[in-house]
């Protein structure tokens, strides 16, 4: 059987999925929340901000239907921003982004994947090309362009970083 672009993005971003939860599964809150050096941010900003990111793509730009981060009130469990998901915060603001229940985030973290499978499987093809996308800051793209682009590809980055900060840790990264 041939793969379809729709078929390969659906089975990537499931590949991405399993390496982002491979990367975090032992890591305690302390581990999360640790930042390694000045400047950088911690391997849960990374995770938080993917996350919500693919959750607002997913659910709000494609589907307009709420994000699963709002409907399961997940910003009042972890008292965390309700709208944002990191883009353009300050230093600060990105400092104060912690985890406390890595238990509930794991939750709320298969939630999304669970969505976003969901979309997919439900999705015609014909849509990558049919529809476009607002994505703030990025402005208008092709809905292929906002799931592969944003979602799959910015995804690998920070499994990157959450990897780095694992190793800063002495925890190992997942390739070694």
């Amino acid at each position: 059987m041939s793969k379809t672009p729709h078929s390969i993005l659906r089975s990537s971003l499931k590949s991405m999925h399993a390496l982002l939860d491979k990367a975090v599964e032992d890591m305690t809150a302390d581990h999360f929340n640790f930042r390694p050096q000045e400047g950088g941010v911690s391997a849960f900003f990374s995770l938080w901000h993917y996350v919500r990111t693919e959750d607002n793509i997913i659910n709000f730009v494609s589907q307009g239907k709420p994000t699963v981060w709002l409907e399961g009130g997940y910003n009042d469990t972890f008292a965390l921003p309700r709208n944002s998901q990191g883009t353009g915060m300050t230093e600060a603001e990105a400092n104060a982004v912690q985890i406390h229940d890595v238990a509930k985030w794991h939750e709320y973290q298969e939630k999304v994947w669970a969505a976003t499978d969901a979309y997919l499987a439900a999705m015609s093809p014909a849509e990558f090309d049919e529809r476009t996308v607002t994505i703030k800051p990025l402005g208008p793209m092709s809905l292929w362009d906002g799931i592969y682009g944003v979602c799959l590809s910015h995804g690998y980055r920070h499994v990157g970083e959450i990897e780095y900060v694992r190793g800063v840790q002495g925890l190992g990264g997942l390739t070694i």
